[in-house]
């Protein structure tokens, strides 16, 4: 049985670092983990405020089923963010 390294199984499936195909992955998975550190910073702002999602829906404007999405670090429309950053005190 061979081992292979992580950089390598990545030059296998996506190309070595520079080809279109890389990078293309690379930004994907940097995205990803962008938005997860935003779903996570809003999660932690709601909590730490005690408010429920229903309560935050409330005092946001923003649907209870938005913000779950947001706090999965789904796609979400900007102004949604804008309501939510606003209503927990966070910079967005």
């Amino acid at each position: 049985m061979k081992l292979y390294s992580f950089d390598d199984m990545l030059d296998e499936e996506f190309g070595p670092i520079g080809t279109p195909e890389r990078d293309a992955f690379e930004k994907e998975v940097s995205d990803a983990v962008e938005a997860y550190k935003e779903a996570e910073r809003f999660r932690v702002a709601r909590e730490q405020m005690n408010l429920t999602l229903e309560q935050l829906s409330e005092k946001s404007g923003v649907e209870k089923s938005q913000i779950k999405r947001i706090e999965k670090g789904k796609p979400a429309m900007l102004s949604a963010f804008k309501r939510l950053s606003q209503a927990l005190g966070i910079a967005l």
